[in-house]
């Protein structure tokens, strides 16, 4: 009677698998289902070879969230966030179409990792956020996002941190606008990009320091699998950083093969945790130009992030190691590397303690 019983469960379930956005009301397309337009458009769709007004902020800049609804981020502070395979799975889920689905920590109820993207947790790339300090949403620009924090255990977790810099400084009157993007391993299903937009504040900030022009992020970490052993730090992209665009039919800034893909993780020196060294005062004594000869590893001031020219196997090899396997040039982009080696400390990755494999994959 159980099984039946179970099945019955399963079968009643809304289709949650194989992509993942993050949900908040803060969100451009909160509400936006299957029939909204004429091609699944929904927040968790993936993107990929799609024009510019397609791709961009998902598409649904006409679908705005309500007055009032911003996503918070305190400064020097996580901020948690809910990422999913469906509304019903998340705290919103009472404005879902299938009703109330949530199990625990899991952002996917009823589907096996692979239907996210992810053969385990040892195959996680990482995901990022993102902030442009414009209340307009109209006048964004993709060159005006800058990378401020990331985690690389994404996607394993619906309850998600991201470490806020300290001294991001406040946004201006009418607030700013973030963004989620995420790039999964090609390990499991095609290659695609993940970006959802939405309104956010700064809040408890000490600094007014602008944050620097973004740059684009060049591949610079190990690369073992395909025949880059060794990190190059001289080739990375130090300071403020632009999300990886990748693999559309226009605004690209990232060119690498659908089998290579970028990833918000050492591979593009995109540190776990808060970006620290993305403000105008980060580096006052300028950053090289980055090559693979470059020889000098500019190091920050005023921020928790440190950079390093030698790559030993203590904690700070974890940071020096994504600084070093950039795209050799941009005309020849080298290929991904996988499972690579996350910065170990005691900061929180995510809102409740970490559950093993099966604990979080079971069904309650």
């Amino acid at each position: 009677m159980i099984p039946v019983l179970l099945a019955a469960l399963a079968a009643s379930l809304p289709l949650t698998s194989a992509h993942i956005a993050i949900w908040h009301p803060s969100m451009y397309g909160f509400n936006v289902t299957e029939q909204t337009f004429p091609y699944d458009n929904r927040p968790v769709a993936p993107l990929q070879d799609m024009t510019f007004q397609e791709w961009w902020f998902h598409n649904h800049l006409d679908y705005p969230p309500n007055p009032g609804d911003i996503f918070e981020l305190p400064a020097g502070k996580p901020v948690t966030a809910e990422l999913a395979c469906n509304k019903g799975a998340t705290t919103w889920w009472n404005s879902s179409e299938g009703g109330d689905i949530r199990n625990g920590d899991d952002p996917c109820p009823g589907s096996p990792p692979a239907e996210y993207h992810t053969t385990g947790p040892d195959d996680l790339k990482g995901c990022m956020l993102a902030i442009a300090y414009e209340p307009d949403v109209r006048k964004i620009k993709p060159e005006d996002f800058v990378a401020f924090s990331v985690n690389q255990t994404c996607v394993w977790h619906r309850f998600t941190d991201f470490q806020v810099p300290a001294r991001m400084p406040p946004c201006p009157e009418g607030g700013c606008h973030c963004a989620w993007f995420w790039i999964h391993s090609p390990d499991s299903g095609s290659e695609q990009i993940y970006m959802n937009g939405f309104r956010c504040n700064v809040t408890g900030t000490t600094s007014t320091v602008p944050l620097a022009k973004p740059k684009v992020a060049r591949r610079c970490g190990a690369d073992p699998e395909h025949g880059k052993p060794n990190a190059v730090p001289g080739n990375c992209t130090y300071g403020a950083k632009q999300p990886l665009y990748w693999l559309q039919k226009e605004g690209n800034n990232e060119f690498e093969d659908p089998q290579a893909p970028p990833f918000y993780n050492d591979l593009y020196n995109f540190k776990d945790g808060a970006q620290d060294d993305i403000f105008e005062d980060s580096y006052p004594d300028g950053i090289p130009d980055p090559s693979p000869e470059q020889t000098i590893v500019p190091t920050p001031v005023n921020g928790a992030f440190v950079a390093t020219a030698t790559p030993s196997p203590s904690l700070s090899s974890a940071s020096s190691t994504a600084a070093q396997s950039s795209l050799a040039s941009a005309s020849d982009p080298l290929p991904s590397a996988q499972g690579l080696p996350r910065a170990v400390d005691n900061q929180p990755r995510t809102g409740i303690p970490r559950k093993s494999w099966t604990q979080t994959r079971k069904m309650r």
